[in-house]
C-alpha cells in the first residue's frame, strides 16, 4: 500500500539517469538526497501497519504524523483520526483505543495522559529526536540549562523542552535564530536589561526561568530539522559568550554542545548545496509542506544562490503565467506571474523535504515539463 500510494516511476527513471531529466526545453537536475527520510518512512509505515493490526478499534494520531498534508490526508482516508482536528479530546479516550505518537514525539505530559487513559501506544518517534532527548536529559541531570535552537511552537521543540525538565529541576531556553541567540548572548555579557530579556523570551523559557541563575551553565541542542550551519553557529555564539563572561578556563564546567542535527536533514542540505555548485540554474523548485521546517530550510539555502520557489504540491504550478509558492521568510503563500523564462531552454534544480513522498516529486516534474513544453 505504501508503494502504491507514494512510489513514482518518474523519480525512479530520473535516478537511473544520473538524477537528470530532459524534456523539450526543460533540463531538470534532481538533488541526490531528497524526499522521505528513514525516520519519516518508518513513521508512515507504522501508521499503515497500526490501522491493519487494529481493524476494529479506534486509531488516533496525536497530530500530523509528518508535515505533509498529502500524507496526512491519506491516513485520514484510512480511518485514522487526528486529535488535532479537535473532534476528540484525550479525556474521551479509553483502554480500547490505539494512539500513534508522531515522528516528532510528544511531550512527557501528553504521554502520561495517554498512559492514564489506558490507551495502546504506537511510538514512531524518530531516532534522531530521541538522541536530542538523551542529551537534554543529561544536561538537566548535570545542572545545565538546555538552549534549544528551534521553533517554540513546533511539536518536536515542545517535546524536547519537556524532556529538558524531566528531573523537575531542568531548565530550557528556546532561540529561533541568530538574532535571538545574539540577544541572549548579550545578556550573558551583561549588555541587556533583565526585564528586556524576560519580555523577549516570555514564551520561550521554562517556568520561573531566572536568566541570572539559569544562564550560568549552558548545554546546546536543537530541533533536528533546523538549518545545520545556523545551529552550529548559534552553539559557537553561546560558547564565546560563556567564555567572555567566565573565562576560557571555565568552559568545560559552564558549556556543553553536541551536534544533534539529524543525518537525513544534513544529507539533504549538503545535496542541494552540491547541486547548486555543479549546475547553472534558472531557478530552484523546492517541494514540501509549508509548515515543514526541513523543507523551509532547504528553500532558505537555495534562495541565497538562485531564484527559488517553495511549493506545497504540484498543483501550485498553476500555469506558465502563475505559480503559487511561499517566499523564504514569509508566513503565507503568494501568487507570482510570468515566472517561467521565455523561449530558450530552461535549467531547473529540484529538491524536496524529508516529509515529501516521491509521487509528489514525480508529479511536480511532469507538471513542470508540461508547462515548459
Amino acid at each position: 500500500m505504501l508503494t502504491e500510494n507514494y512510489h513514482s516511476e518518474v523519480v525512479a527513471a530520473i535516478k537511473n539517469s544520473d538524477f537528470r531529466y530532459q524534456s523539450g526545453r526543460l533540463t531538470l537536475h534532481l538533488a541526490r538526497e531528497f524526499g522521505f527520510c528513514y525516520g519519516v518512512d518508518r513513521a508512515v509505515d507504522y501508521a499503515y501497519q497500526t490501522r491493519k493490526r487494529f481493524p476494529d478499534q479506534r486509531v488516533f494520531l496525536t497530530g500530523e504524523i509528518i508535515h505533509n498534508p498529502h500524507v496526512n490526508d491519506q491516513l485520514r482516508a484510512q480511518g485514522i483520526r487526528f486529535l488535532s482536528d479537535a473532534n476528540t479530546s484525550i479525556a474521551e479516550l479509553n483502554g480500547d483505543d490505539v494512539v500513534i505518537l508522531p515522528a516528532f514525539g510528544v511531550t512527557i505530559e501528553d504521554l502520561l495522559r495517554f498512559e492514564r487513559r489506558g490507551c495502546t501506544l504506537v511510538d514512531t518517534t524518530c531516532g534522531s529526536v530521541l538522541n536530542v532527548w538523551k542529551n537534554v536529559r543529561r544536561y538537566a541531570t548535570e545542572g545545565f540549562t538546555s538552549v534549544i535552537h528551534g521553533k517554540r511552537r513546533h511539536e518536536e521543540t515542545q517535546a524536547t523542552a519537556s524532556q529538558a525538565m524531566h528531573t523537575g529541576e531542568g531548565r530550557y531556553l528556546i532561540v529561533l535564530d541568530r538574532e535571538e541567540a545574539t540577544f541572549a548572548c548579550d545578556y550573558i555579557r551583561n549588555r541587556v536589561d533583565r526585564a528586556a530579556f524576560l519580555a523577549r523570551f516570555r514564551e520561550a523559557t521554562s517556568p520561573d526561568f531566572d536568566p541570572d541563575r539559569d544562564l550560568e551553565r549552558i548545554g546546546c541542542a536543537n530541533q533536528t530539522t533546523m538549518l545545520s550551519s545556523e545551529s552550529l553557529a548559534i552553539g559557537e555564539m553561546f560558547r564565546e559568550a560563556v567564555s567572555d563572561c567566565y573565562g576560557p578556563d571555565n568552559l568545560a564546567h559552564r558549556f556543553q554542545a553536541f551536534d544533534t542535527i539529524c543525518s537525513a536533514t544534513q544529507d539533504r542540505q549538503d545535496a542541494v548545496l552540491a547541486l547548486l555548485d555543479e549546475h547553472v540554474l534558472d531557478f530552484m523548485l523546492v517541494v514540501g509542506g509549508y509548515n515543514s521546517s526541513n523543507t523551509s530550510n532547504l528553500a532558505r539555502l537555495c534562495a541565497t544562490r538562485v531564484p527559488t520557489y517553495h511549493v506545497a504540491d504540484p498543483g501550485c504550478l498553476v500555469s506558465t503565467d502563475e505559480i503559487r509558492h511561499k517566499p523564504v521568510g514569509q508566513a503565507h503563500e503568494i501568487s507570482t506571474p510570468t515566472w517561467l523564462p521565455g523561449e530558450r531552454g530552461i535549467r531547473v534544480g529540484l529538491t524536496a523535504g524529508a516529509s515529501t513522498p516521491d509521487n509528489l516529486v514525480g508529479q511536480a516534474v511532469t507538471r513542470l515539463a508540461t508547462l515548459v513544453g
